[in-house]
């Protein structure tokens, strides 16, 4: 299998870093490209009035005995997965995976998410893709996270998915406590879809500038079936599946129903 890997906290992030080197060990391509500094919260955006440039992978991707290729690039998780499927992998990816992501990406957050958005940008040109994240701690393995997330990955690609599905996967940090020796517990649950983390902290920067700093508050009301924000809170490791469409085909039947014959289809 041959995997492309991104992420959206840069690369130099030891999510990415740890992916990618636990890839290696189970597949026979591995190349990165991913942002040359943090990208977190962009979600889809692209670059277009400026140039980008990859830079050759090195430093912490890149030893005596312990070289990923890949790129570095000035521009969103988005960029990167376009340029890396189109311009600088050398074949085609049979996967794209993003991450892992420093902080869940669960709830309606996750439309606001680098991480996500990366994959959607791969599954719209039929690559099979996943974002992966790890919840935020004082100590984040994501070494342990990584192999952890391998298993799930490679047994999700053996299932025929929709076309353009992204596989969201969240890891609670209390599942890596006591892995490998007890499995953390995995569920399968929609993403949740109430209202979350619009709340922000006020004050004023030294300069007296009032200011608006977004919060992770308040938490969304649970629903009356497990979603995947509930399922975390309860120690949980979650997988998602989305997707990317832009068509609504009940609301255009609602339309062509009762405003047909003022602007008929042709």
């Amino acid at each position: 299998m041959k995997v492309l890997i991104t992420n959206d906290d840069g690369v130099h992030s030891q999510g990415i870093i740890q992916l990618a080197k636990q890839v290696r060990t189970q597949c026979e391509e591995v190349f990165v490209v991913a942002p040359r500094v943090e990208q977190s919260g962009v979600s889809q955006a692209i670059t277009f009035l400026s140039p980008l440039f990859p830079h050759a992978l090195g430093g912490n991707l890149d030893s005596q005995d312990d070289h990923i290729p890949g790129y570095s690039v000035n521009g969103t998780p988005v960029d990167c997965v376009k340029l890396g499927i189109h311009e600088l992998c050398p074949w085609k990816p049979d996967l794209v995976l993003s991450g892992i992501n420093g902080g869940l990406n669960a709830g309606i957050n996750v439309g606001h998410s680098g991480t996500a958005g990366a994959a959607l940008a791969a599954a719209t040109f039929g690559i099979p893709a996943f974002a992966i994240s790890l919840e935020s701690s004082e100590s984040m393995d994501f070494s342990q996270a990584a192999k952890l997330v391998w298993p799930l990955v490679n047994g999700v690609m053996k299932i025929n998915l929709p076309p353009r599905t992204v596989v969201n996967i969240n890891i609670p940090s209390i599942a890596l406590t006591q892995y490998p020796e007890i499995e953390p517990e995995v569920v399968l649950v929609p993403v949740e879809t109430n209202p979350m983390a619009y709340g922000f902290d006020t004050g004023s920067d030294p300069k007296g500038r009032p200011y608006f700093w977004s919060t992770n508050l308040p938490v969304p009301e649970p629903s009356e079936f497990l979603t995947d924000t509930q399922a975390l809170a309860a120690g949980k490791v979650t997988i998602s599946t989305i997707s990317y469409d832009l068509n609504q085909p009940k609301s255009l039947d609602t339309l062509k129903l009762e405003m047909g014959e003022i602007y008929p289809s042709k």
